[in-house]
Parts: C-alpha cells; sequence; structure tokens
C-alpha cells in the first residue's frame, strides 16, 4: 500500500504505543481495586461470604475483578441492604476507568432508586 505514508504509519504507531499501559502502574491499579473491594466486603462479610473475599484475592486482571462485582453486590446486599450496596457499587466503577475493554464498563442510566 503505497499510498501509506511513512509519517502517517508512525504517528499511528506512536499513538498505540502510547495507549498500552504500563504493566507495573497496571498491577498498582488492580491491586487498589482488589483492596477498595475487600475493605467493602470487610471482615464480617469475608467471614459470611468467603467465596467471594476469594474470588476477589484471586482475580487475576481487571476484568476477573470486573466480573467479581456481582458477588460482591450481593454480599453488600446481604450485609447492608441493596441501596448501600448499589451506592458502593457507583464508587467502585470508577476505579475500573481505563482498564477495561469499553464494551464491560458500565454504561449510564436513566434509572433512579
Amino acid at each position: 500500500m503505497k499510498w501509506i505514508n511513512a509519517d502517517v504509519l508512525a504517528g499511528l504507531t506512536g499513538r498505540w504505543h502510547s495507549r498500552r499501559a504500563d504493566p507495573e502502574r497496571t498491577a498498582h491499579r488492580l491491586e487498589d481495586i482488589r483492596l477498595a473491594m475487600l475493605d467493602m466486603l470487610g471482615e464480617e462479610g469475608a467471614e459470611r461470604y468467603p467465596q467471594v473475599a476469594r474470588r476477589i484475592r484471586h482475580g487475576a486482571d481487571a476484568q476477573g475483578l470486573w466480573y467479581a462485582r456481582a458477588d460482591l453486590m450481593a454480599a453488600l446486599a446481604g450485609l447492608h441492604g441493596e441501596q448501600v450496596a448499589r451506592t458502593r457499587m457507583v464508587s467502585l466503577s470508577v476505579l475500573f476507568d481505563g482498564m477495561l475493554p469499553k464494551g464491560l464498563m458500565s454504561r449510564p442510566t436513566t434509572l433512579r432508586a
């Protein structure tokens, strides 16, 4: 494809490289998310829902932790009620910004509690 200018190709390559996440930074962010989730669950939650705590502790990547949110939501609803659980899930979702494919992120909703 001769119509692709070398400068254009270099620019696209540069953008792609700049969008790749720094592995060390990603690891720190994942650990921050993991700790936030475990903190939300608390000691009582970890005792009552050990499978949720285990799933959070062993979540290998952002997607694994993202999917563990459903279990965490159910556990928090059992511990504190659904309204408190929903509020905490909103604050947790913000931590995932930029870590997941766009199709996995929460979409804004018009539903009100």
